[in-house]
């Protein structure tokens, strides 16, 4: 390599994108990138900012772009996304979302959803059990509702649900009860008495959001609190939780626990 080039990037170099609104708290594009160069891909993982009154005019033409063959989404975009693909892997199908949109040679776009694989793997590499836990989950966005999924198939004693959107939460009650028919659901406002972990799938405490998903003061030091989140690293949940003692799992956990999936994905036959 000459002294003005440098040796991950060129004419040929495939491209993929994630896309949000905001973007700058992402970081698949270096994570995503890392495991594309590790396996010897020449591809990377660019941010795409686009504004949410503008996804449906914009992302046809970003998808028509010849060298790009994937893209991930995020925050506010998972569910709307959906429409962009042909053909939906079995969690999409269920959740009605996806996070990643990958084309084939024939140009189709087909879309699967990583999410909630991505924090059940967070789990297991700590070593932490779901199965039979009691889980209080915050947020049934495209996030929250892939996570939702992934946990109910852990089979949990309990699962006390929030969020928003009314129909939400009874499509997800539906769901869960399929799934894991011996697990109790609970539905109202998020709090942390009598659960073994704290789940955080909203974008409350993103970036400079100084907000708490719940309203607490302190936690019982023998809960487990995760939030989706992956900037900032210590969201103010994350940090109360901290100073109260409990064990965090945080969302880069999440982030690297699906990567692998992505990267799979993206490149499978």
């Amino acid at each position: 390599m000459v002294m003005d080039q440098v040796n991950f990037v060129n004419g040929k170099t495939r491209v993929y994108g994630i896309v949000g609104d905001p973007i700058e708290q992402v970081r698949s594009p270096e994570m995503v990138t890392w495991e594309m160069q590790r396996r010897h891909h020449n591809a990377l993982l660019i941010p795409i900012h686009v504004a949410r009154d503008e996804f449906d005019s914009v992302m046809p033409n970003i998808m028509r772009i010849r060298n790009l063959d994937g893209l991930i989404f995020t925050i506010p975009f998972k569910a709307q996304a959906i429409a962009m693909a042909k053909n939906l892997g079995p969690q999409a199908s269920q959740i009605g979302a996806i996070n990643a949109l990958k084309k084939h040679r024939d140009g189709e776009w087909s879309g699967e959803i990583f999410d909630g694989m991505g924090c059940v793997e967070a789990f297991k590499r700590r070593g932490i059990s779901i199965q039979d836990k009691r889980l209080q989950l915050i947020g049934l966005g495209g996030a929250g509702s892939a996570i939702c999924v992934a946990l109910a198939y852990e089979h949990p004693r309990l699962m006390r649900l929030f969020d928003l959107n009314p129909q939400t939460i009874e499509r997800m009650v539906k769901l869960v009860k399929k799934i894991s028919p011996q697990t109790d659901i609970e539905v109202g406002e998020p709090h942390s008495e009598g659960v073994d972990i704290l789940f955080n799938a909203s974008p409350v405490g993103m970036l400079s959001d100084a907000r708490l998903p719940l309203v607490a003061e302190k936690f019982n030091n023998e809960l487990i609190v995760f939030d989706a989140i992956v900037m900032p690293e210590n969201t103010p949940l994350l940090t109360l939780a901290q100073d109260c003692g409990c064990e965090v799992v945080r969302g880069r956990e999440m982030m690297l626990g699906q990567i692998s999936k992505i990267v799979d994905y993206f490149f499978a036959s």
